[in-house]
């Protein structure tokens, strides 16, 4: 069965990104990249530090200007990174990434440069607002450390200008030097941060090369496998009955679980490139794509393969990577299948559906894949797309709807869930329909289970 129509002009290159523009790429982990210990530290840093710090500076070396309530109330904003357990999921829901930027964003480059413009911008101020800048940029990622310290010192100088104590005025001379110290604690500060980023990057990419390189190795034992099932098979021939059809089951189950895992590595493989996506491009037909990645999945059972129906409303064609969309659709399967595993309910036909559709407008197709499994909470939807987060704890990785997420992004569409606890879900797919006014010939089989 073909599943791609392609011409000479059918197929795109696309550009691969420059290294100096992978560097402004997001990451592909959470962008505060947080873990529970470190979150916790930083909160106990925040709720223990502003108290002391007000200390030194009424009490043991009076500054010109200090606020016991607003040191109180950046200590409070600290004891919410450790009251709050739930900030320290990884990766973090999007709230709690959000809570997280605000915290900081608040008790560093507003409060500090605050300080800064109400102490008249003394020498300890200016200390501690260039600690500040190398701090901020370790904390969070370069591009919201910078953002941040921008708006920070706008919002603060606002601040400054309408509620703040009376300063005197610095002079020029001051002010030039404050301006390079300043100038050079935030250049550093990128410079480290762009180093940092670029170290976690490589990282990531490592850690996926090496998942790609042990998923390629497992093919050897496996071929191995395949070539005893076949023995097998082969010998069964000069046996009795009986034994013959029991040496056949045998071969049988031996040589679809080589299928099994062959397939589950090349998951892993095509997981292991979700950094470094195939540029290419070509003019694929959504319904023989989806007829293609079912009859194509290694099914560990029938009943597993009977549950499984596509119904084709609307074919379209849209420009992708074939064999990235395979995989997609291998992704999407096999997580449907692992929510109707989990349900108590027998198996029947259209526990799993899959249907191609027009997406109500001419310019847009759908891919649906529907289940009637376990489903999910609001919690988990939020989350289901980031990567290192899987619901299937100790047995997933956490890569599969990521890949599934980049692969979709990169043709221009878009991918979303639909989904209750014990209602199911649905994952829909639209893409931009190639040449959507070019009539399309009608399938005669509508309907495929």
């Amino acid at each position: 069965m073909s599943s791609i129509r392609t011409s000479s002009a059918g197929r795109a290159q696309l550009s691969r990104p420059k290294s100096a523009v992978k560097v402004m790429q997001p990451l592909l982990e959470p962008v505060l990249h947080p873990s529970p210990w470190r979150i916790r530290a930083l909160g106990l840093a925040t709720v223990v530090g502003h108290p002391l710090f007000y200390w030194i500076w009424a009490e043991l070396l009076p500054q010109p200007y200090e606020n016991l309530w607003m040191r109180l109330l950046m200590s409070a904003l600290g004891v919410a990174l450790l009251v709050f357990a739930s900030i320290t999921d990884t990766p973090p829901r999007a709230f709690h990434a959000t809570a997280f930027t605000v915290i900081f964003w608040i008790n560093l480059p507003f409060f500090f440069l605050w300080m800064y413009f109400c102490n008249g911008a003394n020498t300890v101020w200016l200390a501690s607002v260039s600690a500040m800048i190398l701090i901020y940029y370790h904390v969070t990622d370069w591009r919201l450390a910078t953002l941040g310290s921008l708006s920070g010192m706008a919002a603060a100088w606002l601040a400054f200008r309408a509620f703040g104590p009376a300063a005197p005025d610095l002079p020029v001379a001051q002010l030039a030097t404050n301006a390079v110290v300043l100038a050079f604690a935030w250049c550093m500060g990128i410079i480290l941060g762009l180093s940092s980023s670029n170290l976690r990057r490589e990282q990531l990419n490592h850690t996926l090369s090496t998942m790609g390189i042990m998923a390629h190795e497992l093919r050897t034992p496996l071929a191995t496998m395949s070539l005893i099932g076949d023995a097998v098979r082969n010998e069964a021939g000069g046996c009795a009955p009986d034994q013959r059809e029991a040496l056949h089951q045998l071969s049988d189950r031996l040589l679809a679980t080589v299928r099994h895992m062959n397939h589950q590595i090349d998951s892993e493989i095509a997981n292991a490139r979700l950094t470094r996506l195939p540029s290419h491009a070509d003019v694929v037909a959504a319904a023989d794509l989806v007829r293609e990645a079912v009859a194509s999945y290694p099914f560990r059972t029938e009943r597993e393969r009977d549950c499984v129906a596509v119904r084709i409303d609307a074919d379209f064609e849209f420009r992708g990577s074939h064999s990235l969309f395979i995989q997609v659709l291998s992704n999407l399967i096999k997580n449907a299948l692992r929510s109707l595993a989990a349900t108590q309910n027998a198996r029947a036909a259209g526990d799993l559906l899959i249907v191609v559709a027009d997406g109500g407008q001419r310019q847009r197709g759908r891919i649906v894949v529907r289940d009637r499994g376990v489903g999910m909470d609001p919690g988990l939807r939020s989350r289901i797309f980031q990567p290192f987060f899987s619901t299937a704890r100790g047995s997933g990785h956490g890569l599969g709807l990521a890949f599934c997420q980049r692969v979709v992004q990169s043709a221009r569409g878009t991918i979303r869930v639909e989904s209750e606890p014990a209602r199911g879900a649905a994952f829909t797919i639209e893409l931009p329909v190639l040449d959507p006014q070019r009539p399309r010939a009608q399938n005669p089989l509508q309907r495929t289970s």
